[in-house]
């Protein structure tokens, strides 16, 4: 299942609070990268955190991999995590051909 995930500081934490932090999350980062856990990772362009693209059997199992986080266990960010599933609105314009090559052989 994909799933996205967006990431928010905390209330009162600063860019100085990840300092301490911030090779130890890239590295966790890159094995969960490596895992195919995260498919896909960027930094918002509006502000300094991050969206994932995760690769998970479940929201729980995002949840669980994204606690692995050395920020997360610090209690510097929380994710809102997104499901999503397969886009199914082109089925509509198939529907709809069909009824109009009907129609028209009939």
């Amino acid at each position: 299942m994909k799933i996205l995930a967006f990431e928010y500081r905390l209330p009162g934490v600063t860019a100085e609070n990840f300092s301490e932090y911030a090779n130890a999350e890239t590295l966790r980062i890159w094995e969960l990268h490596q895992q195919g856990i995260i498919r896909e990772l960027h930094f918002r362009a509006d502000r300094n955190e991050v969206v994932l693209e995760l690769e998970c059997e479940n929201v729980e199992s995002a949840r669980q991999a994204l606690k692995t986080l050395p920020s997360g266990k610090e209690g510097l960010i929380y994710f809102e995590l997104i499901p999503l599933r397969k886009y199914t609105g082109f089925e509509r314009l198939f529907q709809l051909e069909k009824v109009k090559n009907h129609d028209q052989n009939s």
